[in-house]
Protein backbone atom coordinates (compact mmCIF):
# COMPACT_ATOMS: atom_id res chain seq x y z
CA UNK A 1 0.00 0.00 0.00
CA UNK A 2 2.94 2.27 0.76
CA UNK A 3 4.38 2.22 -2.89
CA UNK A 4 1.19 2.84 -4.47
CA UNK A 5 0.21 5.70 -1.63
CA UNK A 6 -2.93 3.97 -0.78
CA UNK A 7 -4.22 4.47 2.96
CA UNK A 8 -6.48 2.89 4.99
CA UNK A 9 -9.72 4.74 6.15
CA UNK A 10 -11.17 3.99 9.23
CA UNK A 11 -14.75 2.99 9.67
CA UNK A 12 -16.40 5.61 11.72
CA UNK A 13 -19.09 4.54 14.34
CA UNK A 14 -21.96 6.88 14.73
CA UNK A 15 -22.55 7.91 18.10
CA UNK A 16 -26.20 6.92 19.73
CA UNK A 17 -28.53 8.81 18.81
CA UNK A 18 -30.52 11.53 21.86
CA UNK A 19 -33.61 10.71 22.46
CA UNK A 20 -34.18 13.47 25.24
CA UNK A 21 -35.31 16.91 24.62
CA UNK A 22 -32.36 18.98 25.38
CA UNK A 23 -34.78 22.13 27.06
CA UNK A 24 -35.19 19.44 29.87
CA UNK A 25 -32.28 20.74 32.33
CA UNK A 26 -32.36 19.50 36.09
CA UNK A 27 -31.62 22.25 38.84
CA UNK A 28 -28.53 22.30 40.51
CA UNK A 29 -29.61 20.90 44.15
CA UNK A 30 -25.71 20.58 45.30
CA UNK A 31 -24.79 23.55 44.02
CA UNK A 32 -21.30 22.26 44.37
CA UNK A 33 -21.42 21.42 48.01
CA UNK A 34 -19.88 17.76 47.76
CA UNK A 35 -19.38 17.45 51.49
CA UNK A 36 -22.10 15.16 53.06
CA UNK A 37 -22.82 14.75 56.94
CA UNK A 38 -24.09 11.39 56.59
CA UNK A 39 -23.88 8.41 55.17
CA UNK A 40 -26.78 8.15 52.07
CA UNK A 41 -27.54 11.84 52.14
CA UNK A 42 -25.95 13.11 48.97
CA UNK A 43 -25.48 10.29 45.87
CA UNK A 44 -23.74 11.60 42.59
CA UNK A 45 -24.18 9.88 39.06
CA UNK A 46 -22.79 9.96 35.77
CA UNK A 47 -23.18 7.62 32.79
CA UNK A 48 -20.89 6.80 29.45
CA UNK A 49 -21.42 4.79 26.60
CA UNK A 50 -18.62 2.46 25.32
CA UNK A 51 -19.17 0.59 21.53
CA UNK A 52 -17.98 -3.52 22.48
CA UNK A 53 -18.55 -6.10 19.84
CA UNK A 54 -22.46 -6.44 21.21
CA UNK A 55 -23.01 -2.74 20.01
CA UNK A 56 -23.07 0.39 22.46
CA UNK A 57 -23.28 -0.45 26.09
CA UNK A 58 -24.05 2.20 28.85
CA UNK A 59 -21.82 2.65 32.10
CA UNK A 60 -24.10 4.33 34.84
CA UNK A 61 -21.91 4.87 38.04
CA UNK A 62 -23.79 6.03 41.40
CA UNK A 63 -21.08 7.67 44.64
CA UNK A 64 -22.25 8.12 47.94
CA UNK A 65 -20.19 11.63 48.45
CA UNK A 66 -19.73 10.67 52.59
CA UNK A 67 -17.76 7.27 52.30
CA UNK A 68 -16.89 7.89 48.77
CA UNK A 69 -17.46 4.72 47.49
CA UNK A 70 -19.54 3.44 44.37
CA UNK A 71 -23.11 2.61 45.56
CA UNK A 72 -25.07 1.51 42.01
Amino acid sequence: MRLNALRARPRRRGLPKDAGDRAVIMPNVLDRQFMADRPNQKWVADFTYIWTAEGWLYVVVVIDLFTRRVVG
